[in-house]
């Protein structure tokens, strides 16, 4: 931890997630944030609706998030102020320690990076194999500038990382469950 303190003025994340209707996974999601928000990694959250009818509103403002209603990913993008975003579903968790990865990534290379899955939150085989991950499971680590120049043609988040190169971070992640 002591290694990584000097560097943490060096690198701050806009944090981008786009719901509909999943208060549980922002709230999830907002909570594994939490640690890195204190540690000043994390500046500000976006959360992107596509027309919520639960409580989704609730819980982003509560949280301090910047809550567009109705607004794509490019909005988003737009409002982010940090030159980082992590592009991430509601549900997914990230676990401790993934903020190093993403200040040594970030440090070295520009390309974008994905986070590693938990192997202890593995899905049993047949669920994997019936199942169709989404491009934006394992989070998305991507240079604002980058992710400005996708969204002219992408719609969504995941329209954004679906075929994206990255590099593979060693921070872990708990995909969000699809029910």
């Amino acid at each position: 931890m002591a290694l990584l303190f000097p560097l943490f003025g060096l690198l701050m994340l806009s944090v981008l997630i786009e719901t509909r209707n999943d208060e549980e996974g922002l709230a999830r999601t907002l909570a594994s944030l939490v640690g890195a928000a204190v540690e000043g990694i994390v500046r500000d959250v976006i959360v992107c609706d596509d027309g919520s009818t639960d409580q989704t509103h609730r819980v982003a403002d509560e949280a301090g998030c910047t809550f567009l209603s109705g607004a794509g990913v490019a909005a988003g993008i737009a409002q982010a102020k940090c030159d980082w975003l992590l592009l991430i579903e509601p549900g997914a968790r990230l676990l401790e320690g993934w903020t190093g990865s993403v200040i040594a990534h970030t440090a070295k290379l520009a390309m974008p990076g994905r986070f590693s899955r938990d192997p202890a939150s593995r899905r049993p085989f047949l669920a994997r194999a019936f199942s169709r991950p989404t491009a934006l499971a394992e989070g998305l680590v991507i240079n604002r500038h980058q992710a400005q120049a996708l969204s002219k043609h992408a719609a969504s988040a995941e329209a954004i990382a679906r075929g994206l190169a990255a590099r593979r971070l060693d921070g872990l992640i708990i995909v969000a469950s699809k029910s």
